[in-house]
């Protein structure tokens, strides 16, 4: 009986101290959602089909920014549905397998978030709940349409010039301890673990909860040159590295940290990044050394790199080196690791309106030159592919509605074939 009794008593104490144990763990980040409303589904069908497309032939994508968004009606779930579902369909007619949407704009989000507020841009006030989930349905909506969906996030950005008015109680970015402001607005501190810590959070909750294709994140790094903005940082560093380096150290961590936890969760969800086509200013001034992300595994799946200038843009002083041909065959140059793809980002809003450029801008009214570059891209056994900026920019008619359909029909025939 007392044998008896000692292992009982064993065994109690083995049950309660796991008990405790998972209790501890539970505790060590509280915000943390449940991830067992996320479905599981099959990925058969029309998604299916989208999926193999980008397996076979690279991103065929598409932004959907925060700017157009702000033109959709979020009043209610079914105005939302509508409008969202008229853009995916849009979007499938023209041959893409992608959307890119954003997802987290300004430090907000448009998905109930257990660390974020909600976005101001759905009711007008950040904080505000719509009374739906539009994430949920985004995806649901992409699925069924055909198209891959990829959450696309802004990692530091919290306010730009005055966009949002106004932080909701409840932002983290209320803490300034973790932001820094610059003539632009207010930013997450590269510097801190904390912001890295919470940017990762942020995303393994929309792994964990939705049954998105990808991860996206754009050009939005350091958010200033300036010595003095993490300069308390800086001086508490003990390690030999210049300040340059060290901040570009500072964002690396933060890609190799979200790259290993979406991986963790899910190996088949990528990570892409989408920096700056000028790659000087990514590495000189926004401190995202993205040579080293295409090199090196445990980054990213993906580089695209936004080759926003049309094939006979020139300098002011007549140089050529940004031309679209010239760019994109020196970016597939670049030293590549094998599974890290490099896709090409295409300026959609220099339709009709021109790059800026010292030479003649009529390439920019021809009506095919975007389906021109995605000729030149196919044509690159290096580039696998590519993602239109933006929606709006094909599909909100401005002035020129004919040229705007003649590149969607070039498009839609180069993407047929």
């Amino acid at each position: 009986m007392k044998k008896s009794v000692t292992a009982l008593t064993k065994i109690i104490a083995i049950f309660t101290l796991l008990t405790v144990i998972m209790a501890l763990v539970g505790c060590i980040s509280p915000r943390q959602t449940d991830s067992s409303n996320k479905p599981t589904i099959d990925i058969t069908g029309a998604w299916g089909d989208a999926v193999s497309d980008y397996n076979r032939n690279g991103m065929k994508g598409i932004w959907i920014s925060y700017i157009e968004l702000q033109d959709v009606d979020f009043s209610t779930k079914d105005t939302f549905t509508a409008d969202i579902s008229e853009m995916f369909s849009n979007a499938k007619d023209m041959g893409l397998n992608t959307v890119i949407v954003h997802t987290r704009s300004f430090g907000d989000s448009f998905y109930p978030s257990a660390f974020f507020p909600y976005s101001h841009i759905m009711t007008g006030t950040q904080g505000t709940d719509p009374g739906y989930d539009p994430l949920e349905i985004m995806v649901k909506l992409a699925h069924d349409t055909g198209l891959r969906i990829e959450a696309w996030i802004n990692p530091y950005r919290v306010k730009l010039y005055n966009h949002p008015q106004q932080l909701s109680g409840d932002n983290p970015a209320q803490n300034s301890a973790l932001t820094v402001t610059t003539d632009s607005g207010i930013f997450y501190n590269p510097a801190l673990q904390e912001v890295r810590d919470l940017v990762t959070e942020g995303v393994v909750e929309i792994v964990k909860n939705y049954d998105v294709d990808g991860i996206h994140f754009d050009d939005y790094f350091y958010p200033s040159t300036d010595e003095h903005i993490d300069a308390r940082q800086y001086a508490a560093y003990t390690g030999g590295l210049s300040l340059d380096d060290w901040r570009r150290e500072n964002v690396n961590q933060l890609i190799r940290q979200v790259y290993t936890a979406i991986k963790q969760i899910d190996e088949d969800i990528v990570f892409g990044i989408s920096p700056q086509g000028n790659d000087d200013n990514n590495y000189t001034m926004q401190y995202s050394d993205v040579g080293l992300w295409l090199r090196e595994e445990g980054y990213c799946d993906y580089i695209m790199p936004q080759l926003y200038w049309g094939f006979d843009y020139r300098t002011k002083g007549g140089s050529d080196r940004y031309a679209f041909k010239t760019l994109s065959y020196n970016w597939s140059q670049y030293e590549k690791h094998p599974d890290v793809k490099l896709f090409i980002g295409l300026g959609a809003y220099r339709i009709a309106t021109g790059d800026g450029g010292s030479n003649d801008q009529s390439e920019w009214y021809c009506g095919s030159n975007m389906a021109k570059m995605i000729q030149v891209i196919k044509a690159n056994p290096n580039l696998g592919g590519y993602a239109l900026y933006s929606y709006n920019s094909l599909y909100n008619a401005n002035d020129f509605p004919q040229i705007q359909q003649s590149e969607i029909s070039a498009i839609t025939r180069e993407n047929s074939i």
